[in-house]
């Protein structure tokens, strides 16, 4: 994990009103690193799933692992040749609509010539019946990073309010 002196804020995004993603776009090639936080809600059910794309690949080129836990029992998933990467959690309507969450991604030598991967953190607070989880992903790309689209459960936005952040890592 990266030193905080060492993460720069490239671009921050909050939410005005709900919308179906979110895309940071033209991201500098200056970094060795980058680390995306995502803060808020979505709307709708189905679950409290976070995805990501990378450069518009709406292609089978993703792969994801997952760990996650309530409290209570644990439970593992996995991905392969997806349209996206399975990447954190960010809570849905279907607890709450005033339960924020976070999800950290650090996605790794995103300049590089080799194939890309992530390491995603996040939440899905219930007040005290919520979900936690690991999650692991790799595109299928050696095309470096240029932009990020976060998405949430197919059929829900994001709520007005939602933040993201990218970060680069020096």
């Amino acid at each position: 994990m990266a030193d905080v002196s060492t993460e720069i804020a490239i671009a921050t995004q909050t939410l005005g009103s709900s919308a179906a993603s979110i895309t940071f776009s033209s991201i500098p090639s200056t970094y060795t690193d980058l680390r995306l936080v995502v803060t808020g809600h979505q709307t709708g059910t189905g679950g409290a799933v976070m995805y990501l794309q990378f450069n518009s690949d709406t292609a089978t080129n993703y792969s994801a692992t997952e760990i996650r836990g309530n409290g209570s029992t644990v439970a593992s998933s996995r991905g392969t040749s997806t349209a996206n990467m399975r990447i954190g959690f960010i809570q849905d309507d279907s607890v709450s609509s005033s339960y924020i969450s976070v999800s950290t991604v650090d996605i790794f030598s995103y300049t590089g010539s080799t194939y890309k991967t992530a390491l995603g953190t996040g939440d899905a607070d219930a007040n005290g019946s919520g979900t936690v989880g690991n999650f692991v992903g790799l595109w299928r790309s050696t095309s470096a990073i240029t932009s990020i689209t976060i998405l949430p459960v197919s059929g829900n936005t994001w709520t007005a309010g939602t933040t993201a952040t990218l970060y680069g890592i020096l």
